[in-house]
């Protein structure tokens, strides 16, 4: 599995997200993700389905060490005390005894980044979590954090697909080290809705889905689709016997016209975002 490097990290190019997946579904397409090659599972605290993705992990029969397991912190628990207490209880559900990166899942003002990032780099320095980040923090977030933090951060997980225009975003990663890593990058399928992705796939023998993933591991962004079939994970890990031509990327790039957002939660008061 390709991978991209930052600040440390190793983090597998593409990997299963699992938001609102549940009971056996969820484990069943975890454990068959691994048994497929993915090496990059992605859950959160607020999906809760850590202990099937924990299940799914043991019954496919893949090597702990061998898997990159992350999780999110939800912005409730952001305070020093409550972080911890989160976030030994994402790994008593996974039943791991470390993940191997750690997101704070939304901005959260009500309490100060810099009681957060102090509580995240202890939960790193205690050995729970080999690396840390940060998930839909904007510029000025990442700014802030990365000046902060005593540990580095390894990405942003944030939005990401033809769609969307987040090159500040990713500018500010790539000026800090960090890698981007992309939820909904197919756009929650939307993607095969788009005549230029269906017209690039013909040439390719792919899927308007499969290129608009290509689309971005091309550029070293990290994908996590989300699926709850089978057939699909093979698909969505078929993006690395083809390579997008020069032209192809620049009408692809195109497509963004702006904030094209899906989502767009808030914990308090909505993000400026870039």
């Amino acid at each position: 599995m390709q991978v991209v490097e930052a600040n440390g990290a190793r983090i597998p190019l593409l990997g299963l997200g699992t938001w609102d997946l549940r009971g056996r579904t969820c484990s069943r397409i975890v454990e068959q993700a691994l048994r497929l090659g993915y090496r990059h599972i992605d859950t959160a605290e607020m999906y809760d389905n850590e202990r099937e993705v924990g299940e799914g992990l043991r019954t496919s029969g893949v090597s702990r060490n061998e898997v990159f397991v992350v999780t999110k912190i939800w912005p409730s628990h952001f305070a020093p005390g409550e972080l911890l207490r989160a976030t030994k209880e994402s790994l008593t559900k996974l039943r791991v005894g470390e993940v191997d990166l750690l997101l704070l899942h939304w901005p959260n003002p009500r309490i100060p980044l810099s009681e957060t990032l102090g509580a995240l780099c202890k939960v790193k320095e205690a050995g729970l979590a080999r690396n840390i980040g940060v998930s839909n923090f904007t510029v000025a977030l990442i700014e802030e954090a990365t000046a902060l933090s005593s540990e580095p951060l390894v990405c942003d997980q944030v939005e990401l697909h033809p769609f969307i225009d987040q090159s500040k975003v990713r500018a500010a990663c790539a000026a800090h080290g960090m890698a981007v890593v992309a939820y909904c990058p197919i756009a929650r399928g939307s993607a095969k809705n788009s005549e230029l992705l269906a017209r690039i796939g013909e040439r390719h023998g792919k899927s308007a889905a499969q290129v608009s993933l290509r689309f971005l591991v091309q550029q070293q962004v990290v994908v996590i689709p989300r699926t709850s079939k089978l057939e699909r994970l093979s698909e969505n890990a078929a993006i690395f016997d083809f390579q997008l031509g020069a032209d192809e990327m620049a009408e692809i790039a195109a497509l963004s016209q702006g904030d094209d957002r899906i989502v767009d939660y808030a914990f308090s008061g909505p993000p400026k975002w870039d």
